[in-house]
């Protein structure tokens, strides 16, 4: 993700194990707080990666050479944002050096190592220093999606009401099947084509090739598309254009994405979902922000859910960073692997 911006007094490193949905979720709260970027590499090494994020002795050569030199390099960056274990200790360590340090998702030992916290409300974490949030962070907003629609502009020209399908992947905590997804395609595929309109589906890069197969035979003959990872990945222009989006029940962040837009969401199967992920379609179904799917799509009042300006504005309160300076303009880049977060 790219973006032009006047000036900023940030400086920020973002640090992650390189996995899409971490470095996503950093790279999205950079870009709301304005920050002019680094992303060192980290060469995760044994034993701190397996202890990560706890600071055993020898802590500074966790992530091998170069990011050792880098520690050693002064002055230290103002501010430190990690996503996920392994980044969770490179902030650590950034923040004995003297940058204020944001943890995103939640580190799983005491938060007092960090000066801030950022975690999903259905995870339950509670401190002076935890800044709740629902659903996952992200950059989908207005501008976001207007420079999406015009990325992918063959998709404004398809038949609507158009309907985009999200498919994520079964997990531990959304255990569905290729077979339960056929049983949901069938209807799905005569409201669009009773309607008149389109069904725009793409897949993840943990969806099962059972499920890729499904969709294939489900979706043939159906006006629309199937991405399967061939090509440029026309996600984000599918949240810009989707008239309603359906979503498979087991991604926080794509349902954070789907939900950040203006359209009704639908969720396949929530009942199948547990745990946490159960917490946060709960969270979603009683805000009105998402229904079950069923045999129909009916439209709903909306309104989407964007908790990443609300959470920049409070770490910039809380950090004491200024307030922001409006952007010239934001432009919309390759999304990060598949195009999505993941969970």
């Amino acid at each position: 993700m790219t973006f032009l911006q006047q000036s900023s007094e940030i400086d920020a490193w973002l640090l992650t194990d390189g996995h899409a949905g971490n470095l996503r979720q950093a790279q999205a709260l950079a870009r709301a707080l304005q920050a002019e970027t680094t992303t060192p590499a980290l060469a995760p090494a044994a034993p701190w990666r397996w202890l990560a994020p706890r600071r055993p002795p020898g802590a500074d050569h966790a992530f091998g050479p170069a990011f050792a030199r880098e520690l050693a390099r002064l002055p230290a960056p103002r501010l430190a944002i990690g996503c996920g274990r392994q980044g969770a200790l490179a902030t650590r360590l950034l923040r004995e050096r003297g940058a204020a340090a944001v943890q995103i998702l939640d580190p799983r030992i005491g938060t007092r190592h960090w000066d801030l916290v950022v975690a999903p409300a259905h995870d339950g974490l509670r401190g002076d220093n935890v800044v709740a949030i629902q659903g996952s962070l992200h950059p989908v907003d207005e501008a976001w999606l207007a420079e999406a629609a015009t990325g992918f502009p063959h998709l404004q020209a398809l038949l609507r009401p158009r309907v985009a399908l999200l498919v994520g992947g079964p997990t531990r905590h959304a255990p569905w099947t290729a077979q339960r997804l056929r049983e949901q395609l069938a209807p799905l595929r005569r409201y669009v084509q009773a309607a008149g309109g389109s069904l725009l589906a793409t897949v993840s890069r943990r969806t099962p090739a059972a499920v890729r197969a499904a969709l294939r035979e489900e979706l043939r003959g159906v006006p629309g598309l199937l991405w399967e990872g061939e090509g440029p990945n026309p996600y984000p222009g599918l949240l810009a254009c989707a008239d309603h989006i359906v979503c498979t029940p087991d991604s926080v962040n794509m349902l954070s994405e789907a939900c950040a837009t203006a359209v009704p969401v639908f969720v396949l199967d929530p009942q199948l979902a547990d745990g946490r992920m159960r917490a946060f379609l709960d969270a979603l179904q009683a805000m009105g922000r998402v229904r079950p799917a069923g045999s129909d799509l009916p439209s709903f009042p909306v309104v989407p859910l964007r908790e990443t300006v609300r959470v920049a504005a409070e770490v910039r309160r809380r950090l004491g960073l200024g307030a922001a300076v409006p952007p010239r303009r934001w432009l919309v880049g390759e999304p990060a692997e598949d195009g999505r977060f993941e969970p």
